[in-house]
């Protein structure tokens, strides 16, 4: 299983063997990126009716992946970021306003005060491809508060920097949501519960014609139910693990599958 930071995995990987020997049920691998997906099957108001085809952004602390989801076990990642996930600069935009951490949720309640276009700060397109660039971004920012000194306006910053975030990942959601042809878009991941993101997700696939789809703020950050979830619909296509194996870079698509390990993996289709 994974991606993650290899200790953690070890660890769960290791405990989930022992009580999958002990009760004598099948241990299934999940893909943690994958399993982010799966909230948008856990019950809550703005997941109903969602279905694939769908166009989805995971977009974490440590992740900003673009999915085409045609169907379980039919995944292809059409963007990523090309330096720093989204969640990451949240968290260092938080630490320069002096907020706590995790940065997201801090950074959301400051701008909710703030002024979204009192700062002009930049919007990385990437010639209108499907990758994402966020650490110029983060250096506009850190260099607008050193400047500023005691001018500053904490609440104007984090919301124009909020609006620039949103801007670009709502915008690339939907544009590849139209040019796929899909059902509808969603989000999911940590920076998911940001209230700016949902609504200019929602504004823009509203003009677009689209359905957008959210998960409970409380299944967008890490959480059990999503696993649960993922490994629920892996199940028929899925065998029991005969040792733990994980891979802290595992990418969407794969659920660990490794020599003697081998649960058939959720597995990509080529783009056409």
């Amino acid at each position: 299983a994974g991606p993650g930071l290899v200790g953690s995995l070890l660890v769960g990987a290791t405990t989930a063997r022992a009580l999958a020997f002990a009760r004598g049920i099948p241990l299934l691998g999940v893909n943690h990126l994958e399993a982010h997906l799966y909230a948008h099957f856990l019950p809550g108001a703005e997941t109903q009716g969602f279905r694939l085809p769908a166009v989805c952004l995971i977009v974490s602390g440590g992740h900003t992946d673009l999915v085409l989801w045609r169907d379980h076990g039919c995944l292809e990642v059409l963007g990523r970021t090309r330096d720093d996930a989204a969640g990451e600069a949240f968290d260092k935009v938080a630490r320069l306003l002096g907020l706590g951490y995790p940065g997201g949720p801090e950074v959301d309640r400051l701008a909710r005060g703030g002024d979204p276009s009192a700062i002009s700060f930049p919007r990385a397109y990437l010639e209108e491809g499907d990758d994402f660039s966020f650490s110029g971004l983060k250096t506009a920012v850190a260099t607008f508060v050193r400047r500023a000194g005691g001018s500053l306006r904490p609440a104007d910053v984090a919301a124009s920097f909020q609006q620039a975030c949103t801007e670009v990942l709502a915008t690339k959601l939907v544009r590849a949501g139209c040019r796929e042809g899909v059902h509808g878009v969603g989000i999911c991941g940590g920076v998911a519960a940001n209230s700016a993101l949902r609504r200019e997700v929602a504004d823009r696939a509203r003009m677009a014609g689209l359905t957008a789809w959210f998960p409970d703020p409380a299944f967008c950050t890490d959480n059990a139910a999503m696993v649960a979830s993922a490994a629920w619909y892996a199940l028929d296509r899925s065998v029991a693990w005969l040792e733990p194996w994980v891979d802290p870079n595992l990418p969407i698509g794969q659920a660990g599958d490794h020599g003697d390990v081998r649960p058939r993996h959720l597995g990509t289709s080529p783009r056409t």
